[in-house]
């Protein structure tokens, strides 16, 4: 690997962080051209572009290495610095970029970070846990909220616990479009919530009762909050976590439309192996709380 040095890596981080040379600029107190020049001396002593002159801008597949390299280094390099007394980066706190999967960081995640705000800044990705293990493998961020047992390359792995997911409905619904319950005929005609175009928990569970997915009308709604409240609603029956399922039933708003069914989603907490204090402080906090939260 080409020798590099920190301002280099720092400017390689802002790039991408701030999704642009004029934002990198912004955020590191410098001109776009001395920003442009270290990226540039950087790309000579790899011998590849690394940065994809895109908006936002983004990396190569070789920039995905130094990027990773540059969060690890620029991480310890804060843990040094702090160590001495030093203010720990130019914005006098460390900052983590941190994938987390919709729900939990609506329910469980925010409160695991709160104590520890003062000292870490958090840039927070909500990406669905099935894919959020790719921002670890491209560098975007330093651990991940995911499903992925398997470690991703320099990460480590914990597993965090069980989500369990129940498919819930708003009675009125259940009485016009499921008035025998979830036959399959039924179900591929009932209006159904999905997440986004990644959330795939009411198609397995579509698959699990026998019924092609691709079958029934569905309503996209992109947001935690708002998808249980399109549930509570009546846009259609959805896959809820079991605290937003429980909720419903005890406010009445909502019945549980195939009793003893669920699907359960395994989450696991990767971060990179490189440790740092930020990020260890994290990853305890998160598996603390998952302890407390997940099953």
């Amino acid at each position: 690997m080409a020798d590099v040095d920190l301002p280099q890596l720092r400017a390689l981080l802002a790039v991408v962080d701030e999704g642009s040379f004029e934002g990198a600029a912004v955020a590191l107190h410098l001109t776009q051209s001395a920003v442009s020049q270290r990226i540039r001396a950087l790309e000579t002593a790899v011998g590849q572009v690394l940065v994809r002159r895109t908006r936002p801008a983004g990396v190569t597949e070789a920039g995905a290495v130094y990027l990773r390299l540059a969060r690890q280094v620029l991480g310890l390099a804060d843990d040094a610095r702090a160590a001495v007394g030093g203010e720990p980066g130019a914005a006098g706190r460390p900052v983590l970029p941190v994938a987390v999967n919709s729900d939990s960081l609506g329910t469980w995640v925010l409160p695991a970070l709160a104590p520890l705000a003062g000292d870490i800044l958090f840039d927070l990705h909500r990406e669905d846990q099935d894919h959020s293990a790719d921002l670890l493998r491209d560098g975007t961020v330093v651990a991940a909220i995911t499903t992925a047992s398997r470690p991703v390359q320099g990460c480590t792995v914990h597993r965090l616990g069980v989500l369990r997911y129940r498919p819930m409905v708003a009675p009125a619904v259940a009485g016009a479009h499921l008035p025998d319950g979830p036959t399959p005929e039924a179900l591929a005609a009932a209006p159904l919530v999905v997440f986004d175009r990644n959330d795939d928990l009411q198609d397995r569970y579509l698959r699990d009762r026998g019924v092609d997915p691709a079958r029934p009308p569905r309503h996209h709604v992109p947001a935690s909050a708002d998808f249980a409240l399109a549930v509570r609603l009546g846009l259609g029956w959805g896959m809820l976590p079991d605290p937003d399922a429980a909720a419903g039933e005890r406010d009445g708003v909502l019945v549980d439309l195939d009793p003893g069914r669920h699907v359960d989603v395994t989450l696991y907490w990767q971060q990179q192996a490189v440790r740092t204090a930020a990020l260890d402080r994290t990853g305890a906090a998160v598996r603390a709380a998952a302890a407390a939260y997940l099953r």
